[in-house]
């Protein structure tokens, strides 16, 4: 298949990841468009392409459009590009949300193309490290079979491995995601806090903390899930947990959180095998017990 020629339409983070990987991947990138000259003009000097604010200028004679402006203007751009002619019969056009389905993109199919999304399963901070993370990575893809076809292959010179999702599955999708990298941060956040109030420098209670994040990373790397759990929980510690819950009597937003967790956690346990039935419904009754104090 040959490789088609490609329009950038939003010069951000995931643009710039993108962009800069299909470039080096053997992709010639037609142009890109941002909302400031500046953007735009940043991203397409590493790409040595053409750079402008009006997208339907790149897209006409594009063969693939990759829409990677923020989720809350994808709709917008989309409609704007359409009327004034910017989409084409034949081309596919992908938007890089994790959240939208591809049917934000109508715009684009109502003038001929395929449409879809591909959403890379990955935190961007603004990095070169980016650029490298897209090998390795996970994306999610749906949309349109034609479009699908297109996506897949991208994925793979980019190095990455797609997966297709359920139809209607994205919001949920997108959640999951943001459980498994937004709400880490938030619980390392949530245990600097507990750290600090042992008496932790809070750099040195983040510090702290990163072995052991790693280490369960890695553990769930090579043991699996729920394989790799450990902690009281885990082994039935009825003691300990108890110890944990009043240790954090004082600190109720806390406390929330912990036994939010615990709850599920209990069924991580049960699954794993290594508590019984009545071990179970002890710390769940422990737990219950703790959020309505």
């Amino acid at each position: 298949m040959t490789k088609p020629a490609v329009a950038i339409v939003g010069a951000g983070k995931v643009g710039t990841a993108f962009g800069v990987g299909l470039a080096r991947a053997g992709y010639e990138v037609l142009g890109v468009a941002g909302r400031t000259p500046e953007a735009a003009e940043r991203l397409a000097c590493r790409l040595y392409c053409a750079a402008t604010t009006h997208p339907e200028e790149i897209t006409q004679t594009a063969g693939l459009v990759f829409i990677t402006t923020p989720d809350r203007v994808i709709g917008e751009v989309a409609g704007q590009i359409a009327a004034r002619g910017g989409f084409v019969s034949g081309q596919v056009v992908l938007h890089a949300s994790g959240a939208l389905p591809a049917e934000v993109l109508a715009p684009a199919r109502a003038a001929g193309a395929v449409v879809g999304s591909l959403h890379p399963l990955q935190a961007f901070a603004g990095t070169e490290a980016d650029i490298e993370a897209l090998c390795g990575c996970y994306f999610a893809l749906e949309g349109d079979a034609a479009a699908m076809t297109v996506a897949e292959r991208v994925v793979r010179d980019l190095g990455g491995v797609p997966f297709r999702l359920a139809p209607g599955s994205k919001p949920l999708y997108h959640a999951a995601a943001c459980v498994a990298s937004n709400y880490l941060v938030a619980l390392v956040d949530l245990a600097a806090r507990m750290c600090e109030a042992c008496g932790l420098a809070r750099q040195q209670a983040v510090q702290a903390l990163l072995p052991l994040l790693a280490g369960t990373v890695g553990n769930i790397g090579r043991l699996g899930v729920p394989a790799a759990l450990t902690g009281p929980i885990s082994r039935g510690d009825i003691p300990t947990l108890a110890a944990h819950l009043q240790a954090m009597a004082g600190f109720p937003a806390w406390k929330a959180v912990y036994t939010s967790l615990g709850h599920y956690t209990v069924d991580v346990a049960l699954a794993q095998g290594r508590i019984t039935a009545a071990e179970a419904a002890a710390m769940r009754k422990l737990l219950q017990e703790a959020q309505v104090q």
